[in-house]
């Protein structure tokens, strides 16, 4: 299976912003922050479609992510995931001094992952945390 090297980007959406009020475990809000917005192109190279399941791994992790168009660009080789438990499994935790992680500018690789699925967020507390 091919892998795509990128920069991978962090932020807000505006999604977050009205499903953070119906709670963090909520279905709504766990579907609008475990996605990766990628290129259409770079969809294509990967072999990868709309709502395909994708690893994401940087030197820090790696986690399942959904797949998505991303309607802005052309931007090859640059992906975009939410802020959120998901993107946190992959930050680098070094904040060197300032008090933050990198959080934009990140190396990253992406590649298909057809057979892992996306945790849930009790799934990942339980998993990463070891809390239920």
């Amino acid at each position: 299976m091919p892998k795509l090297k990128v920069t991978l980007l962090t932020g807000r959406t505006i999604d977050q912003g009205t499903e953070r009020e119906r709670g963090k475990f909520s279905e709504e809000y766990q579907r609008s922050v475990t996605i990766c917005e990628i290129d259409p192109h770079d969809m294509k190279r990967l072999g990868v479609t709309e709502n395909d399941n994708v690893r994401v791994s940087t030197d820090s992790g790696a986690v399942i992510m959904r797949a998505v168009k991303s309607a802005r660009g052309p931007h090859p080789a640059v992906i975009f995931i939410p802020y959120g438990p998901w993107a946190s499994l992959i930050m680098n935790p070094e904040t060197h001094g300032t008090g933050m992680p990198l959080l934009k500018g990140l190396p990253a690789e992406v590649e298909q992952a057809p057979e892992e699925n996306v945790l849930s967020l009790r799934e990942l507390l339980e998993k990463y945390y070891k809390r239920k």
